[in-house]
């Protein structure tokens, strides 16, 4: 059916709320915005339903890793800081987003973080104003506290502390002058300990899991799956509605209000394929601009992290499970019996944050062990090694780099091109260079040396500078956090306003992890759910107010 052929109305519209994107925000968001009765809520998901096994069984996200049926598979334009690579973007097309197949790490981000945010402009995003927030979401195992809630839709766990080799390295980490640290999430950063997880009693906590599931039943909340958005209807100033494609058919589904909750990738594309962007740049696609904001799809912000790999001495790795029919039936009976056990995990479990120079007011490298190492990667997914390996990850969690999104065509199922201008400064290649050292050292202590028989990449003879700027230029990436395309702030160059509201145009807000004005230091997921905590109170708040989503002029 052609773009071109008008839509027909959705039936049961017009509503009060259309929010597009069903991941980490847009679960939030549509179960917030109908959770009183009052509102009627459409949320449109472009992928289908959380229902594959894969999703709930936390080793099964390396099986979505490369699952079309779940996974946009995105890939960057080629990186000049890395040596001209492509790099691979996996995020996720199913109910839940990417919180359906990420690794269910559960960090916030440091508390300097929000506080730099509120002092850049954007008002009412401090620390201790988006801290209520956090807590909201919050089911906490381990019972509230000041920094933590329980009750709230997010399930947040500890691990199994019974695995060998994670233990070792807490222990190797402490040798090494690090701090433990039973909570990152908690009064410091800094330190070495055991990640929590979104993992419940075995499975996944997906925020369709935690905020969807309870609230699909309601008369006053619409979800439809396979529903791709292709644009936003302005009329004047005001955003009237969405034309979506579902099931073969073009409909225009009219609301009061529309959220865009599709990501850092997808909703700076959706807004300029709707002629909601920089002016040129749409010109030059062959996109009418109907509203000229120029930062939309820029100030894009990523996390960079590199593996290190070694052989280890002993079969206590996920490489073992992997290679081993006999190990993997014991480890599925175990799973079907008890929920417990290595399909219950993840296989990451240990790591921390550190200062890459006395001199940093916060950590800005942060480590990731993971307990399998890999011969090759491919297309559709990495083959572990014959042997037993693990992995001990350094990641640059206060980058320089900038990037962009920028629309390949004006064909909405045109994946767009995204750069990432990654390690083009001093800082970003120094930093990097000291976690590679810091993850070495670690290895290196006592409390290793049972377990590493050598390193595998990239080496011990890889020792220089040069030599480790060549590594990094080999072999880092993205660490698939990204933020920041549709930047909140108070100055005219903003995407949105502090609460949200697209500059310059009448009930149109963006809220998802794409409004961080600058990335977190930690993984994204927690930050963003935050984010659509307080979006859906704002959005309430407004309309019981009767204020329409209306901010200041764009530029």
């Amino acid at each position: 059916m052609p773009r071109s052929e008008p839509p027909a109305p959705l039936d049961g519209g017009p509503y009060d709320f259309i929010v597009v994107g069903a991941g980490s925000a847009g679960s939030v968001l549509a179960a917030r915005l109908s959770e009183d009765g009052r509102h009627r809520v459409l949320l449109l998901e472009a992928g289908p339903a959380d229902r594959s096994p894969w999703i709930h069984l936390p080793m099964g996200y390396s099986r979505l890793f490369s699952d079309r049926r779940y996974n946009w598979m995105y890939e960057s334009e080629p990186e000049p800081g890395l040596n001209g690579r492509v790099l691979y973007q996996p995020r996720g097309k199913v109910l839940g987003g990417s919180s359906s197949i990420n690794g269910m790490m559960y960090v916030r981000g440091n508390a300097r973080d929000f506080d730099d945010w509120a002092v850049a402009g954007c008002t009412g995003w401090s620390f201790e104003e988006v801290l209520p927030y956090f807590r909201k979401a919050e089911d906490q195992s381990r019972g509230p506290d000041r920094w933590h809630g329980a009750g709230g839709p997010l399930k947040v766990s500890d691990q199994s502390f019974d695995r060998e080799l994670p233990n070792a390295l807490c222990e190797a980490a402490r040798q090494a002058g690090l701090a433990v640290n039973l909570d990152f999430n908690g009064a410091e950063q800094d330190g070495f300990g055991y990640y929590q997880m979104n993992i419940h009693r075995g499975r996944r906590w997906s925020a369709a899991r935690g905020y969807l599931a309870p609230a699909r039943g309601r008369p006053n909340l619409r979800i439809l799956t396979g529903a791709e958005v292709e644009g936003i209807l302005v009329e004047g100033a005001t955003a009237r509605g969405v034309i979506v494609r579902h099931r073969g058919a073009r409909l225009l589904a009219a609301g009061r209000e529309v959220i865009v909750s599709a990501g850092t990738i997808a909703s700076p594309q959706l807004l300029m394929l709707s002629g909601i962007g920089p002016a040129q740049h749409l010109r030059e696609t062959g996109i009418a601009c109907l509203h000229d904001l120029p930062e939309v799809g820029a100030n894009l912000q990523d996390h960079t992290c590199i593996q290190l790999m070694f052989r280890c001495t002993r079969p206590i790795t996920v490489n073992d499970l992997a290679n081993s029919w006999v190990r993997r039936i014991g480890a599925g009976l175990e799973y079907a019996l008890l929920r417990k056990g290595w399909l219950a995990e993840t296989g990451i479990y240990v790591g921390g944050f550190a200062r890459s120079d006395p001199g940093q007011d916060r950590p800005d490298v942060q480590m990731a062990m993971a307990a399998w190492s890999v011969a090759e990667r491919t297309a559709k997914g990495a083959r572990p090694h014959s042997f037993s390996g693990f992995s001990f990850s350094p990641e640059h969690v206060n980058p320089d780099a900038r990037g962009s999104i920028r629309l390949r065509s004006p064909d909405p199922a045109a994946a767009p091109r995204i750069s990432f201008n990654f390690f083009q400064t001093e800082y970003d290649i120094r930093a990097m260079t000291f976690g590679i050292r810091l993850v070495r050292r670690i290895a290196g202590q006592p409390a290793m040396q049972p377990y590493v028989a050598g390193e595998l990449q990239p080496g011990a003879d890889v020792r220089s500078d040069a030599e480790m700027l060549d590594f990094i230029r080999r072999s880092a990436g993205s660490d698939i956090h990204g933020v920041g395309s549709c930047r909140m702030g108070a100055d005219a160059g903003a995407v949105v306003d502090p609460r949200l509201r697209v500059r310059g145009l009448a009930g149109l807000r963006v809220a998802d992890a794409s409004v961080m004005p600058r990335i977190v230091r930690g993984n994204t997921h927690a930050a963003t759910v935050m984010i659509a905590e307080k979006a859906a109170d704002m959005i309430l708040e407004d309309a019981r107010a009767g204020r329409a989503a209306v901010p200041g002029p764009a530029r």
